[in-house]
């Protein structure tokens, strides 16, 4: 496609026509050649000389179909008096500029499918008054003509309305919303432009497993965040001259630091999981992974010229996950450890964390000591609260040998937590997320040194902005509970443990130090530590209400057993019956030993399809989460129950609010475990 087709109308229009790039008045090619060529033939009238008419010529005899509505073609304007516009230079003015150019008879056929272009600068009224050209009718006119200059009509001046000395205040409130409304359409439609640039940027690699058979209570889960993050250890590229070492001193890719973060669907608080790099594994089997191509499968090997395997087993450490299968593996290995339902992945290298440290302006820490390492030498120089850049960071949160430690990494994973505590503080701070420079270099800086499944930059935009004003004391990093060191240097899980603290999570039940009023909102800048603490909410004492989008189950998969409180003979008999015949499994009814006003369906945490399930077929009574009554599906008939609807189909989403009952105690959690709390700002 040439310029001129690709380019802007107004572009082409300002162009000139000669290739000179000089313009020049166009002559009208004289019209004395019809008299030239003598009388008019006329029986041969048209375009052929064989006799034959054309169409045009058999409308003219004929006459026009319409004759009451006018034809878009007139007889050329007269003349405007003089005095009126500039006055335009005679023929013999232009004598030496103009030229009169013979054109054959045949050239000018093209003339009768051309618009006629006076037409759109008459009003209306005034075009159909007048006269039609007629058929047929010779053109006249000088040798050297003018161009014709096409202007429109001003229009008449209006009267002036009523109250006119309102009107200016009345356009210029038009103005100002006008304005307004393309100020936003311009930030919108900037902040998609920007965010769509950003994705595209991205460097995507396939990690998730969202229908794993390890994933614990799916539906419980509906709406929640987790995310997996992990500061990978790679030595290629730029990393090789951050100060960690090259890729002759340690190949591929590991993963230095496993966090996995829950941010329930309620958006009430966050919670941290981080795993040590040396928890103990039983071995997996997985898909090989290339850490230079980030793509799965076959490995060429160099030194013997052949292709490894397709499928590898990891070790007994955890960070041979990464290193060995990669995203995928570490996601799977970290879903049969923990039972999240993991929806977003996110592996970030040792020049972007720098990067991004740097990008929000440095990150304050605070050490009671000065900070040695016998690895990497002096980290801090003093002790106390200060800000430090971004290559200090890294070496900051990877020390693992520090003269003032003796728990190794548990140490290091401290110093993590609480860094990570002051690093999510300023980057949902309003410094940070209104600051669009800042944002954008924190952005610039994320997208560049980082691998992410299912995470766009406008998603980690919200999900902050939709944290600021949470208490920093719903913030909480805990550390999995592990046994004692074994010969190899593995770190056993607890696995009694660990399944009741996730269990927690998952059902959302409050955590050690977890707390409302010790702390600034997260949004803001952290300041001296308040005095006041509250308590983590004990058994018994609390009644948690949680909104639930969840898709029902077939009936035959739900035993129901119905429960009368109403004192009204026979009720829970007919629920039961009808029930049967919709399908449920059903039990012997029973009499409830207290009275209830509302309908309510109690089940045990994992089996909440199944409660939404019975809880449509009763017209979306009360749901309670209780513990003790395995499988089964309690319904206690209260005051207000009518009749037994029919079920939904299997894979409806419903929408449901679950309780706690009162008599439902919290999961219980190991006393020994390693908690942070973000409101946690002393310096210690």
């Amino acid at each position: 496609m040439s310029d001129g087709e690709s380019a802007a109308p107004w572009a082409r229009l300002s162009e000139s026509a000669f290739p000179d790039g000089v313009d020049r008045w166009i002559t009208v090619p004289p019209a004395t050649w019809v008299a030239a060529q003598g009388p008019r033939d006329t029986q041969n009238v048209g375009c052929h000389a064989t006799g034959a008419v054309s169409v045009a010529d058999l409308i003219a005899r004929l006459g026009p179909a319409f004759p009451d509505l006018p034809t878009h073609r007139h007889v050329a304007p007269e003349p405007e008096p003089s005095g009126r516009g500039p006055k335009v230079p005679d023929d013999a003015d232009d004598q030496q500029d103009t030229e009169a150019i013979a054109i054959p008879a045949h050239s000018l056929e093209f003339l009768s499918e051309l618009p006629d272009l006076r037409a759109a600068n008459y009003p209306r009224a005034d075009h159909a008054r007048r006269e039609p050209e007629l058929p047929g009718k010779q053109l006249t006119g000088s040798a050297r003509v003018r161009p014709l200059r096409i202007r429109r009509t001003s229009p008449a001046p209006a009267k002036p309305a009523p109250n006119s000395g309102r009107r200016p205040m009345v356009l210029a409130a038009r103005s100002l919303a006008a304005l307004f409304a393309a100020l936003a359409l311009a930030l919108t439609g900037g902040a998609w432009q920007w965010s769509a640039s950003k994705n595209s940027r991205l460097n995507m690699v396939s990690a998730l497993d969202p229908h794993s058979g390890d994933i614990v209570n799916p539906s419980g889960q509906h709406g929640d965040e987790n995310f997996l993050l992990v500061g990978m250890d790679s030595r290629a590229g730029a990393n090789a001259n951050i100060g960690a070492g090259d890729a002759e001193d340690a190949g591929g890719a590991r993963s230095d630091t496993v966090m996995l973060v829950n941010i329930p669907a309620s958006r009430e608080r966050v919670v941290a999981v981080s795993f040590p790099r040396d928890l103990a594994i039983t071995p997996i089997q997985c898909e090989a992974w290339n850490p230079e191509t980030g793509k799965y499968g076959p490995i060429y090997d160099e030194k013997t010229g052949t292709m490894g395997p397709r499928l590898v087993y990891t070790e007994t450490k955890l960070n041979s996950a990464f290193s060995f299968g990669g995203p995928k593996c570490l996601v799977k290995v970290i879903q049969k450890l923990s039972g999240l339902s993991i929806n977003r992945f996110i592996a970030i290298d040792f020049v972007g964390f720098a990067r991004m440290v740097e990008a929000l302006g440095g990150v304050e820490v605070c050490s009671t000591t000065p900070l040695r390492d016998y690895e990497l030498g002096t980290v801090l120089e003093h002790a106390g609260r200060q800000v430090i850049d971004g290559p200090t960071a890294l070496n900051y949160v990877r020390a693992r040998q520090v003269t003032t430690e003796s728990n190794g990494d548990y140490g290091r994973i401290k110093r993590q937590q609480l860094f990570l505590s002051s690093l999510l503080r300023s980057m949902i701070s309003t410094d940070t997320l209104f600051n669009l420079s800042r944002l954008n270099n924190v952005v610039n800086m994320f997208i560049g040194n980082s691998y992410v499944d299912n995470v766009k930059t406008k998603d980690l935009v919200e999900l902050g902005r939709s944290l600021q004003h949470m208490a920093a004391g719903h913030v909480t990093f805990v550390t999995v509970p592990t046994g004692i060191t074994d010969q190899n240097g593995d770190e056993p899980p607890r696995t009694s443990d660990m399944k009741a603290l996730f269990t927690a999570i998952i059902d959302d039940d409050p955590l050690p130090l977890e707390n409302d009023h010790n702390a600034q909102r997260l949004g803001n800048t952290p300041s001296t530590p308040p005095t006041t603490t509250k308590k983590a909410p004990q058994a018994g004492l609390t009644n948690e209400i949680q909104h639930q989008q969840v898709t029902t189950t077939s009936p035959k998969e739900v035993t129901v057993q119905v429960s009368n409180s109403t004192g009204q003979a026979g009720l829970a008999t007919t629920a039961t019956d009808q029930l049967k015949r919709n399908g449920f499994n059903v039990m012997a009814p029973d009499d409830y030993p207290s009275s209830l006003l509302a309908t309510t369906v109690f089940f045990s945490p994992g089996n909440e399809q199944a409660a939404a399930t019975v809880a449509a077929v009763f017209g979306q009574s009360k749901i309670e989460r209780v513990t003790g009554i395995g499988q089964l599906v309690q319904v206690v008939l209260g005051q207000d129950f009518s009749a037994v609807r029919a079920p939904l189909p299997s894979g409806s989403t419903v929408s449901v609010q679950i309780s706690r009952n009162s008599s439902s105690p919290p999961t219980k959690l190991p006393e020994d475990l390693t908690v942070t709390n973000a409101a946690d700002t002393t310096c210690e």
